[in-house]
This record gives C-alpha cells, sequence and structure tokens, in this order.
C-alpha cells in the first residue's frame, strides 16, 4: 500500500536550487536575486517554522557553498527567516496572486535592506552616511528584482512546486502495518 506524506523536503531542495543557480549566474545585475520571490510563494504552505527555515538556511547553504560564512551571514540569514515568517503570517488569508506577491514583496525588500544595510556600520566601522547613500542604488535594484521575480518567479514556484503533489515524498507501507490500523 501507497501513502503520501506532506514534506517539503524535495519542494525545498527545488526552491533552494532555483535561488542558487540565479546567483552563481556570472555578471548579472548586482542585488538582483530571487530569494524573497522563493520564500513568499513557501510560506504559503510551510507554516511559521518552514518559513523561517526555508529563508534561514537559503543564506547560510549559499554561503557555506560560495564565500563562506560571516556576521553578514547571520544577519542576512536571520533576516530572510524573519522575512519567511512574515510572509506566511501575510499570506496565511491571502491567495498567493501577482498582486499580493507584490504588496509583500516590495516593503518587504525595503526592510530587509534597511537592517542589512547597518551590517558595514556595526561590523567594518563604515560611516553610516556612506552606508544609507550607497543603500540608495542597491535598494533600487533589489526592489526592480523583487517586482521582476514577484510577477514572475513566485506565481510559477507556487502553481508548478507547492502545489505540485507530484514533488511529495511517497513511501511504501507494509499491508501488516495497514491491516493493524483496520
Amino acid at each position: 500500500m501507497r501513502f503520501s506524506v506532506s514534506s517539503g523536503t524535495l519542494k525545498f531542495i527545488i526552491g533552494w536550487a532555483a535561488v542558487f543557480l540565479f546567483r552563481l549566474i556570472p555578471f548579472r545585475p548586482p542585488n538582483f536575486e530571487p530569494m524573497l520571490a522563493t520564500v513568499m510563494p513557501f510560506s504559503k504552505r510551510y507554516g511559521i517554522v518552514g518559513s523561517f527555515l526555508f529563508g534561514f538556511l537559503g543564506i547560510v547553504l549559499f554561503d557555506a557553498v560560495t564565500s563562506g560564512w560571516g556576521s553578514w551571514t547571520a544577519v542576512t540569514a536571520i533576516s530572510y527567516g524573519l522575512l519567511g515568517v512574515a510572509a506566511h503570517l501575510f499570506f496565511r488569508k491571502r491567495d498567493a496572486s501577482v498582486r499580493n506577491f507584490l504588496l509583500f514583496g516590495i516593503p518587504a525588500t525595503v526592510a530587509y535592506d534597511a537592517v542589512t544595510m547597518m551590517i558595514g556600520p556595526l561590523f567594518m566601522q563604515q560611516p553610516l552616511m556612506s552606508a544609507l547613500l550607497g543603500q540608495i542604488s542597491f535598494t533600487l535594484m533589489h526592489l526592480i528584482g523583487t517586482i521582476v521575480f514577484s510577477v514572475l518567479l513566485s506565481p510559477a514556484l507556487y502553481r508548478w512546486v507547492i502545489e505540485n503533489e507530484r514533488f511529495e515524498l511517497t513511501f511504501l507501507r507494509s499491508s501488516s502495518v495497514a491491516m493493524k490500523e483496520n
């Protein structure tokens, strides 16, 4: 007898792979990345803990593979984890629509950039005014990425990965276990 377990493991791997592959494209515009647009559809389905872990581990794993861990890893991983929690709370009673992805994504990007902008002044003695002025173009690129990915990627991930039962883990169950339950 077969039964299905609602596990997001394979779906998380697909989501992280999409983010990793895009972020590894050489010569892509700086700060044009799909992490938040990937977190949002996952947050609709996987609750507070799953949403936090998707964002948090997405950064921790990427940094482990690419640049190594540093103070930026802690700040960005916790920030994306908390964005996952906020996205879950936002999408809990809302549709996974382009409109809602944009309604959440745009202010979430500004909030994320405001928090992560403080890495330079707090950890690297960068003057606050310098960080603030440098953040303007950085945030504009991040917003363009959020808009593009919220329109194109978020709905596609939700429809083709999150709602797709083929990506649920299926296990074989012995008939003796099934008979004991009946």
